[in-house]
């Protein structure tokens, strides 16, 4: 023998019956423990050591139905595939009598009761005393054909022969009296844990609630429940961290459990934004099972724009507005997805569906004034604009944001006086609004009111002493206006202080001090605003140096 040579020593048949016969024991525990929990990684565990003790001795006959009731649980297979492999467990034990009884419900599923009948008969004649589920199955079958009204007086008498035995005879049936009695307990133990720390919840003693679901965690095969209970009390506790983990353990037990699904997605997407991707996974796990989907695909979206991902934004949009064209909420979420897409004229579609279905009018009002600023500042559509804003209006008159909107329209198109008139209005809608002012403001400023201008700049800084834009827009007024550049200088330093990169300020600052006389002042903010003119791109740089310049003349 060489040193690259393997010796693989001979398996005897008694070990590979020996392992087979321990998969298919370890397989019956999942499979039981499966019916008891109703948890996926049992019917997996299960799946797996069905299939491994058939590899390991394909003669064993048992592993076939066994397996074929848990895929077609699982939708791997169909009930034909199931019949298949029930008759492979036939031909390999013609007398196994639970064949028959899986042979027997298979065919039912398939509506084939008259087949269904002869499976069951044949078990029953081959149980004797233990043949209380083929005999209640049957009577199951006659129950069908009495409701259905295809049955004779016989059939009549069959059933309750059949009922009636199976049920006495359900004593003798030790398998079903063993799964009755480990359902029983489990049960037991399930309602007593539960009811005890739902009873400490309404006592308001969490603590003692928590414990409670612990040891029913420990004590009983329903971790699913407990954790999910865990979870809800953790986030009525405000301990959001504790109770994601709770609904994420609940959601490794049991991965088709819609609710737990919702939970996790819902908790992500309100506590953890940065999240974006998990909640993702979450929600697209949940359009697996196929309901609600169009509200799924309306969370998928907005979370696809938190992520910027604009293309499938308007993806996940589209088909929660194709599944429900009448829904307003959608075809506004869609238009304001396209209009992050820069796909404007998709946007003003959608947006006009939006406000035609019209589910509320202060809503309403709100998608008016976005449709109206696409056509104002994109489509330069004033016209288009000025109707829009007007229809918004008439819906929510207190929406001061589209009134301002307005206003800045006819400023736009150079119609001062309209747009005092909006702007005014506005102030009576809100009078403690310092944006009205501002722009109240420089509407006036426009039409020479200086006096009116300052009165509107004043109140919009005592309302709001952090808006650097009316800080400065006083400060023009005095000193572009009034002439009075020294009481200039004071605005347009504040504005500088709020706001360190405001190019403008700096600019006016420099030409206070230059009209003043403070040559060198003038000089420095000149400076440093043609430094961050060159980030801002705000100013004519030729205009800054010319001024500079002509300082030192």
């Amino acid at each position: 023998m060489t040193d690259s040579s393997i010796y693989i020593p001979p398996v005897s048949n008694a070990a590979l019956n020996s392992n087979a016969t321990g998969l298919l024991e370890e397989a019956r525990i999942a499979h039981e423990n499966f019916l008891i929990r109703q948890l996926d990684c049992d019917l997996e565990h299960a799946i797996e050591c069905y299939v491994d003790a058939i590899k390991a001795d394909p003669t064993m006959s048992e592993s076939y139905y066994r397996l074929a009731s848990l895929l077609l649980i699982k939708g791997q297979i169909t009930v034909d595939g199931a019949l298949e492999q029930c008759k492979t467990a036939l031909t390999l034990s013609p007398k196994n009598i639970n064949a028959h009884i899986y042979s027997g419900y298979f065919q039912c599923l398939n509506g084939d009761l008259e087949e269904a009948e002869k499976e069951f008969k044949l078990a029953i004649d081959g149980s004797g005393k233990n043949s209380a589920r083929p005999r209640l199955f049957m009577s199951k079958i006659l129950l069908s054909k009495i409701k259905n009204h295809t049955s004779s007086a016989a059939d009549v008498m069959r059933f309750l022969y059949y009922f009636l035995s199976g049920s006495m005879m359900i004593m003798w049936d030790c398998p079903s009296i063993k799964m009755f009695c480990k359902f029983l307990a489990n049960d037991f133990s399930v309602f007593s844990y539960k009811t005890l720390g739902e009873t400490f919840e309404k006592m308001k003693l969490f603590p003692s609630a928590l414990d409670a679901y612990t040891k029913g965690l420990e004590k009983t095969s329903q971790g699913n429940l407990f954790y999910q209970k865990m979870g809800d009390l953790s986030l009525e506790c405000n301990n959001i961290d504790a109770s994601l983990e709770f609904f994420k353990k609940a959601y490794e037990l049991n991965p088709s459990d819609r609710d737990v699904l919702i939970k996790l997605a819902t908790i992500n997407q309100t506590y953890y934004p940065d999240n974006c991707d998990e909640t993702i996974d979450y929600y697209n796990a949940l359009l697996e099972f196929g309901e609600d989907l169009d509200k799924i695909y309306y969370e998928l979206g907005h979370l696809y724009l938190n992520k910027s991902d604009k293309i499938h934004a308007v993806s996940a949009f589209k088909l929660a507005q194709e599944m429900n064209p009448e829904n307003p909420y959608y075809n506004n979420s869609l238009a304001y997805a396209y209009v992050k897409a820069e796909l404007y004229d998709d946007a003003i579609e959608y947006y006009q569906l939006a406000i035609k279905l019209n589910p509320d009018a202060e809503w309403t009002s709100i998608v008016c004034h976005a449709l109206g600023a696409i056509y104002a500042e994109i489509k330069n559509n004033f016209e288009a604009a000025e109707a829009t804003f007007n229809a918004g209006m008439i819906l929510d008159p207190k929406n001061v944001d589209i009134q301002l909107s307005l206003g800045d329209l006819y400023m736009a198109q150079n119609d001062i006086d309209r747009a005092i008139k909006t702007y005014c209005d506005a102030i009576a809608v809100e009078p403690e609004n310092y944006l009205t002012y501002a722009k109240t403001g420089l509407a006036l400023w426009e039409k020479d009111y200086l006096e009116e201008s300052i009165v509107a700049f004043h109140k919009s800084i005592d309302l709001n002493p952090d808006f650097e834009i009316s800080q400065n827009n006083l400060g023009v007024v005095y000193l572009d206006g009034i002439g009075d550049a020294k009481a200039s200088v004071e605005y347009f330093k504040n504005a500088i202080e709020i706001n360190p990169n405001y190019t403008l300020a700096y600019f006016n600052l420099a030409r206070a001090y230059q009209i003043i006389g403070e040559k060198s002042m003038a000089a420095e903010y000149y400076q440093m605003t043609l430094d961050l003119n060159k980030i801002t791109e705000e100013l004519d740089e030729k205009d800054i140096r010319k001024r500079i310049y002509d300082l030192f003349e």
